[in-house]
């Protein structure tokens, strides 16, 4: 690849992430649609490491790192100051963040985002694991899930909680638009970031982003897990606008896995299928993903897009 085709792209090749990374994908994707008038906040994490050693950078538009907790209040201020300069036409704000950094670590910031009404597309990476410090918890890593700091064994089956559904604290927030996409569908990211930057105010697309030494995958089955995690339900994709849910990504009766299909094919949660009870935490899973399957209304005729 020459040196013109690679100063051509928004997020060039020859940052360091692992191979089969879900997020280098999503956020490769995300930067294509976006395009070049565009400034970026990103918080600390993964895509801020693999992207920015020092002393280079794959990223060829604006771009600036922030601490883990304040990727929204930067961009707050970033908008700002363009409409105090008369620019605001010039670029939209783009807030980028991990899982830790949104779901935890920076939920005041993007809560003061949301309610003061920013001009800024907040994209959350959904890692389900803030896989750039060890792999510890965070308040989307899923149920019974194996991490550093939910450990299993005869005493443990792994993460206690439940995910936290933050696209619906978002919707609340009265954002306008508020969209779930996947690794596994760079089409659906392509399409709901275009749209999102036609919405005034705050706008909110999380990626689920697998993770491949943080869930215990083959580099090569990325795409693949992630999609596993649509079709069984555990990952419901959708969008919605002024707190409304106006679409949904249906599941062909022919894709439809059991969440066991889905789980199987990861080591943090190989537990499930090792030790006596395992079963039981399982149909637990399998009635968290029906449940989304009747909320969002899933399982119902084709796939509505692309």
């Amino acid at each position: 690849m020459s040196v013109e085709q690679v100063e051509s792209r928004v997020l060039s090749y020859g940052h360091t992430a692992c191979a089969g990374c879900g997020e280098a994908l999503a956020a490769r994707t995300v930067a294509e649609a976006a395009g070049r008038d565009v400034i970026m906040t990103n918080a600390t994490g993964c895509l801020e490491v693999f992207t920015t050693r020092y002393p280079r950078s794959s990223w060829n538009v604006p771009w600036i790192h922030s601490l883990f907790e304040n990727a929204a209040s930067v961009a707050s201020g970033i908008e700002v100051a363009l409409k105090a300069l008369g620019r605001e036409g010039e670029a939209k704000v783009i807030a980028q963040a991990g899982d830790g950094g949104t779901a935890d670590i920076g939920m005041g910031a993007l809560s003061g985002m949301l309610e003061r009404g920013h001009d800024i597309l907040y994209i959350c990476y959904d890692t389900e694991v803030y896989s750039n410090t060890g792999f510890q918890r965070s308040g989307l890593t899923p149920t019974d899930a194996l991490t550093t700091t939910s450990p299993t064994g005869k005493l443990s089956w792994g993460n206690l909680t439940r995910k936290k559904d933050l696209p619906a604290i978002v919707a609340a927030h009265g954002a306008p638009y508020v969209a779930t996409t996947s690794a596994g569908y760079p089409l659906d990211i392509d399409r709901k970031i275009k749209k999102a930057l036609t919405f005034t105010g705050p706008s909110y697309v999380q990626i689920h982003c697998p993770c491949v030494p943080g869930w215990g995958v083959e580099s090569n089955m990325g795409v693949k897990v992630a999609r596993l995690a649509i079709n069984c339900g555990l990952y419901p994709i959708f969008e919605m606008e002024d707190g409304r849910v106006v679409r949904v990504r249906k599941i062909k009766d022919d894709d439809r896995v059991p969440v066991d299909e889905y789980l199987k094919q990861q080591k943090r949660f190989a537990h499930l299928f090792k030790y006596p009870g395992g079963e039981e935490h399982i149909k637990e899973i399998q009635a968290i993903a029906d449940a989304n399957i009747e909320k969002y209304g899933l399982a119902r005729g084709p796939l509505s897009v692309d």
